[in-house]
């Protein structure tokens, strides 16, 4: 009856292993390293560079513990802080021989000490928040207003066009706000303009509208659905560009997500940096589009063997081929809309631009008279140009038009397209709120949170063990099984911690623990009943679960509420609570019996079970004699039985 198949003990002892085994980096530490990341947006660190960086340090007779490529970056770990300086030094003088122009970002970095064999089975630590790290937090509000006030610039300059092509006059084309007017003439006119700017568009709404003099008005305005798409599309254009710029500061685990409609966090653990951290956030880059300069001059100039041609500039493109490049601006960035990655004719990978109306006419003028020859462009930071690609002119070009590059791969379309996208920020930013949390006060935090946690676990087991015997060690087992599930989970996860997360942890264990106390006290009612130990054991555990399972459940739901309405360290709270409540369930109920059954199941004569003081009500000699009067005095019961005829 209390014994449990073989299956579900090894259930069981597979979490207890793989629970130890996604615990067990956490516990080991950081261990000093250096970080290789890129610093300008042409310059991508790939799995190859793997093997330059160790031939570096092997040359420069530094010993790293290993060095491996991880997302975007290179990380070399060692064993000290002085190995660690070296390392830097000398990596940087290889990969940025012009110091004043680095490619690279060659950062100090803290990684974990667990050994290799962890790391080959993904068994990584928990990343630490911004409160028990230490770095800085912006809060950044995105000025939506001036992300649609440029659309409708842009749709003021599309209308012009529009109508000048179909050939409609117009007597003026204004903006007010995030409205476009158009003035006309004659009630035809405005006619023959609304349908035919009804049929190109599609997300502008056209009104009729009462104009001054004796004129006729045509105000357009943007659907709310297209308003909203242009909000997030800022927004999302904003946190991508944020990432490229955050990787310079070398951060181990930046936070760059979307808080409510229009703001945006950012969270630098181990920066305290703060003015560098906002020239970098807040630097502004522009994107050119220029012809190439082909001649025999420029190709001279390119190798390195002439001058510059007069009115050119040097610059150089990805995989440092230098280009010689007109100073004649063809056009900007503002003047670009989008930029996807995709597949030309020839089913080779491409990238599609698409300009406004202006842009527009300006690449049929120039390109139809330069077929043949390339177009560079150009993304300028810090007021530093380079060249993203220069691919050729096939043919006359209009508003929307594709780049290829001959040999360029999926890969790098959708990097190419991702660079013009995120050159520059769509919307304008303000820091709202700022933060610095130094590493000193992060130090503190884990300490007290590691030791809230310790001491809440400590009192639990002993209250437990106390008062329930044996069923209480078995009690204090199930919740540490817990606490290892939970941990595990959230390095599963990749989860950051912070001090909301280790409050969710300390009371998560309260929570785990109230579950066997009502298998406790369950299994002490059916023992005061009169049942026999076995079928107590039996009948606690099976009659408690429901009660547990609709504390649990209700308690789940605001966790879960917590979880889709919070934000920033809510959030963060209600991802342990809710993972606290799953695994406390499975632990509490599952594994709790399994020790019990472990230690019991197998006793076939079972007197008695350790599980603290059975109070049984006392009965009087009195009550006794009334209890026996009260039974004399109800009637006998007879039995009716057949007679035999």
């Amino acid at each position: 009856m209390n014994r449990y198949p073989l299956w579900k003990y090894l259930i069981l002892a597979v979490s207890l292993v793989v629970g130890l085994i996604y615990t067990l980096p956490n516990f080991f530490g950081e261990a000093p390293a250096v970080q290789i990341s890129s610093s300008k947006v042409t310059v991508k660190v790939t799995p190859s560079m793997v093997s330059q960086v160790e031939t570096i340090l092997a040359e420069a007779g530094v010993k790293p513990d290993f060095v491996q490529f991880e997302g975007n970056s290179i990380k070399a770990r060692f064993a000290d802080t002085d190995t660690q300086i070296k390392a830097k030094d000398a990596i940087s003088r290889v990969l940025n021989p012009d110091a004043a122009n680095p490619s690279y970002v060659v950062a100090f970095n803290l990684i974990s000490r667990s050994p290799q064999w962890l790391t080959a089975l993904h068994a990584n630590p928990m990343y630490l928040g911004l409160d028990l790290r230490g770095g800085v937090h912006f809060l950044m509000q995105v000025d939506m207003r001036a992300a649609l006030t440029k659309k409708a610039d842009s749709l003021a300059n599309d209308v012009r066009s529009l109508l000048r092509d179909k050939n409609i006059r117009h007597a003026g084309i204004s903006r007010d706000g995030n409205d476009v007017h158009v003035l006309f003439r004659d009630a035809a006119l405005r006619v023959a303009a609304k349908n035919a700017l009804l049929d190109n568009q599609l997300d502008v709404i056209w009104t009729d509208a009462p104009a001054d003099n004796g004129e006729f008005k045509l105000v357009g305005s943007l659907k709310p659905e297209a308003a909203r798409k242009v909000q997030d599309a800022a927004l999302k254009q904003n946190i991508t560009t944020l990432h490229n710029r955050v990787n310079e500061l070398g951060v181990a685990e930046p936070v760059i997500a979307q808080q409510g409609l229009d703001r945006v966090v950012i969270q630098l653990p181990g920066v305290q940096d703060t003015a560098k951290a906002k020239d970098i956030i807040g630097r502004t880059a522009t994107l050119e589009l220029r012809l190439v300069d082909d001649s025999a001059e420029a190709s001279a100039a390119a190798a390195g063997s002439g001058p510059v041609p007069f009115g050119t500039e040097r610059y150089l493109q990805r995989g440092e081929a230098p280009v010689i490049v007109k100073k004649q601006v063809i056009l900007t960035g503002e003047s670009l809309t989008d930029a996807q990655p995709g597949f030309d004719q020839n089913q080779q990978p491409s990238v599609k631009l698409t300009v406004d109306a202006k842009g527009g006419r300006i690449m049929r003028d120039v390109s139809r008279d330069n077929v043949g020859k390339r177009m560079a462009i150009l993304i300028f930071e810090k007021g530093k140009g380079e060249v993203v690609t220069a691919p050729v002119i096939r043919g006359e070009l209009g508003a929307s038009f594709e780049i290829t590059g001959g040999r360029m791969s999926t890969q790098e379309a959708n990097d190419t397209a991702l660079l013009l996208r995120a050159g520059s920020l769509a919307a304008p930013m303000e820091i709202i709120e700022e933060r610095t949390i130094g590493p000193s006060l992060g130090k503190e935090n884990i300490e007290k949170g590691f030791y809230s946690v310790v001491w809440g676990f400590a009192a639990i087991a002993l209250f437990m063990c106390l008062y329930y015997m044996l069923f209480g060690v078995f009690s204090t087992l199930a919740l540490g099984f817990n606490l290892l599930l939970l941990l595990a989970v959230l390095s599963m996860l990749q989860a950051t911690l912070s001090l909301p997360g280790i409050a969710a942890i300390a009371l998560a264990l309260g929570m785990a623990i109230d579950a066997n106390v009502l298998i406790n006290e369950r299994v002490r009612e059916e023992l005061r009943a009169g049942a026999s130990p076995q079928a107590a054991i039996h009948a606690g555990y099976e009659r408690a679960w429901a009660t547990i399972l609709d504390s649990n459940v209700t308690t789940l739901i605001a966790g879960l509420a917590l979880l889709v309405f919070g934000s920033g360290p809510v959030k963060g709270f209600a991802v342990v609570h809710c993972l606290g409540i799953v695994t406390s369930m499975f632990s509490a109920v599952m594994f709790s019996r399994g020790l019990v059954n472990l230690w019991y199941g197998g006793q076939k004569k079972l007197k008695s079970v350790s599980i603290g003081q059975v109070w049984r009500p006392q009965v009087s000699p009195q009550t006794e004699d009334s209890e026996a009067t009260a039974d004399a005095a109800l009637p006998t019961p007879t039995t009716d039985t057949p007679s035999g005829r």
